[in-house]
């Protein structure tokens, strides 16, 4: 499945929260994540499931960003 062709349903993007922030999150069509701007972090979403996992993020370009404890 490539990216463009994945969606996340507006009531869940509605609701979903970056974990490392708590703020919300914004989708990003392009590349298929979910990103969150206060944290500088695009966290992937693997098979239609959103993955929130600061782990598994991915930092985004220019943006220093939160890492938790």
């Amino acid at each position: 499945m490539s990216a463009g062709a994945v969606t996340i349903d507006p009531w869940l993007l509605e609701r979903l929260v970056c974990p490392a922030t708590r703020t919300p999150l914004r989708w990003d069509g392009t590349t298929g994540e979910l990103v969150s701007d206060a944290a500088g972090l695009a966290y992937p979403v693997r098979d239609g499931v959103p993955v929130l996992l600061v782990e598994a993020a991915r930092r985004v370009n220019g943006v220093e960003g939160v890492r938790s404890a």
